[in-house]
This record gives structure tokens, sequence and C-alpha cells, in this order.
């Protein structure tokens, strides 16, 4: 979900600079392409033709097509963690995680809708989306650790995994045409259904 070139210093020269206007008027092509035909009938050549850069050129800043999807700005990097950082250190682990993927998913709303559009009319796409999802939750999952460093093992790794299982779970309900609100109400509401639970109540394990 990260994007693989380094984030924009506020001082980056005038290479930096450069190297990000590459990327981003790579980015551009692509998915103008991807709007108006589909992920799968656009082809790497009808990228660099359209961003008027060499195929070399595309490969050193994108190593497959996937990735033109999945990998997002150096901005949205510094945002997303930013608002891991803005979480305060007393808040409970449950909470500040509902608190960050509910804030990166509003903020991030155009990013969200375009993915999920996609991955939705493109079966090879959704299966390429695992291995960028795997470093998404893996340095969510980095950033719990050291949040909560005595955290006994067995109850961290459920509440990822619950969160996790939220995340997904909301988004294979959600069409994208219905906007990101919608998406964001199913959040919220399985968030509410784990945090409650689904044991009968009074009943204990």
């Amino acid at each position: 979900m990260f994007v693989r070139v380094p984030p924009e210093r506020p001082t980056a020269g005038l290479r930096e600079r450069k190297k990000l206007a590459t990327w981003q008027t790579i980015r551009s092509a692509a998915n103008e392409l991807f709007d108006r035909d589909g992920f799968d009938a656009v082809g790497i050549d009808q990228i660099v033709a359209a961003a008027n850069v060499s195929r070399s050129t595309f490969f050193n800043y994108f190593p497959t097509k996937e990735a033109v999807v999945f990998d997002v700005a150096p901005a949205t990097v510094e945002r997303w963690r930013e608002i891991l950082a803005a979480r305060p250190a007393e808040e409970p682990l449950w909470e500040a995680l509902q608190a960050v993927l509910l804030e990166y998913v509003g903020t991030f709303a155009d990013y969200m809708v375009r993915v999920h559009r996609l991955k939705i009319s493109s079966p090879a796409l959704m299966a390429s989306s695992r291995d960028h999802s795997d470093r998404f939750w893996g340095e969510l999952g980095a950033w719990a650790a050291r949040r909560e460093p005595t955290a006994e093992p067995l109850s961290m790794a459920l509440t990822l995994a619950t969160v996790q299982t939220v995340f997904n779970t909301a988004f294979a309900h959600w069409e994208p045409d219905a906007g990101i609100e919608r998406c964001l109400e199913l959040l919220r509401r399985g968030f509410a259904q784990a945090g409650a639970g689904f044991a009968a109540p009074g009943r204990t394990p």
C-alpha cells in the first residue's frame, strides 16, 4: 500500500522533485486509462505512451502494472504516519486501531474508491492486492506492538486479526458507487459488533 520511491523531504533538491514529478505523471496517465478502459484492458505500452516515458523509465518507478494501482504518493505515506502518531498514548489499543483505520479511509477516500472499484473489476488485480495488503497490515501490527510492548501475545494477535477481519469484511460488502460514507458505516457497524462480541448475553467461555 505504500509507495516505493522515497518520500520527498521539504529540502529535496531538483533531482528529487523531478523524480516525484515523473512518478506522478506515470500514475496520472495510468489512472486515466484504467478509469476509461478498465485495468485488464490496459497494457504497459499504453501507459508509457500516454505518460510520454520509456518502458525502462516506467520500471524504474513501478515494478509491475499492479504497483501503479497500489503504490501511493509520498505525501500519503507521511499522512498515514501522522495518523498513527496522533493517537493518544493512553487510548486503549482496540479504540486506537478503529480510529486509525476510519481516519485513513476517510482521509484517502478518492484513493480507496478507485482501488476498490478496480479490484472488483479485475480478479487478477484482486489477487495481487494480497501482497500489498500484507505490507499495510505488517506496518500497522508493528505500530501496535511498539504501542503495547507488554501486551499478552495472544490478545495482541486476536485484536489485530479481528480488526483486519472487520476491515476486509466491510470492504467485501461495500459497493464503491455507494460512496465512502457507506464504507465508513460498514466499518463502524463491524467494529461495534466485534467489540460487543458474538456470545449470547450472560454466557462465559
